[in-house]
């Protein structure tokens, strides 16, 4: 495994202007340490993580299993191994009022939640606030809380702070906790 992911914490920064999804990972030295590219023209999701923005060694890919699916299930594999590290699969109707994915092991079998802040703020910001509530997500395996994803105020780009320093016993892997960064961000340019 490559040893950026060995790394705690990461800011993810969304290319705004650009005809696919652009999205490049800072380590917390501010130092480019992963750059991803969604594939254009694809019916289904298919995002690219390299090492750096001249795409010369592929790191992780994450792919749509379904065309069209409102519990979108996406898998997130090793491109270095061939090997799927595990599943993240949104939560359909639970999603339409509060944001909440499935964590799954490589085996589909559930090991964690990725939820939205509350009720009451994704309400706020859903119907009232928008992107001036920014979005505050937290990773859970089983009730231990492992990753922070929050979104930084900003008007004119999507920044997300990745934070997995809780997670002393390495319980989750950070390649999941980055391709939950990067789905989040992706859904969010859609609701845009």
């Amino acid at each position: 495994m490559d040893p950026i992911f060995q790394t705690n914490q990461f800011l993810l920064k969304r290319q705004v202007f650009a005809l696919t999804g652009k999205f490049r990972l800072y380590d917390p030295g501010g130092q480019l340490v992963l750059f991803s590219q969604q594939k254009m023209f694809k019916l289904k999701e298919d995002i690219r993580v390299y090492s750096d923005e001249t795409k010369t060694r592929e790191l992780l890919f994450i792919r749509a299993r379904q065309i069209l699916d409102f519990s979108a299930a996406y898998d997130i594999v090793d491109s270095q191994m061939g090997t799927k590290i595990g599943v993240l699969r949104r939560q359909g109707f639970k999603s339409m009022l509060q944001d909440e994915w499935q964590v799954l092991d490589p085996n589909d079998q559930p090991i964690g939640i990725l939820r939205e802040d509350t009720l009451l703020r994704s309400l706020l910001r859903r119907f009232l606030l928008g992107t001036f509530l920014p979005q505050d997500y937290d990773l859970l395996i089983g009730d231990s809380r492992v990753a922070d994803l929050r979104q930084r105020f900003n008007l004119f780009r999507y920044e997300l702070d990745i934070d997995c320093s809780m997670d002393t016993a390495q319980r989750l892997d950070r390649r999941l906790a980055i391709a939950a960064g990067i789905l989040l961000a992706t859904v969010e340019g859609r609701q845009e």
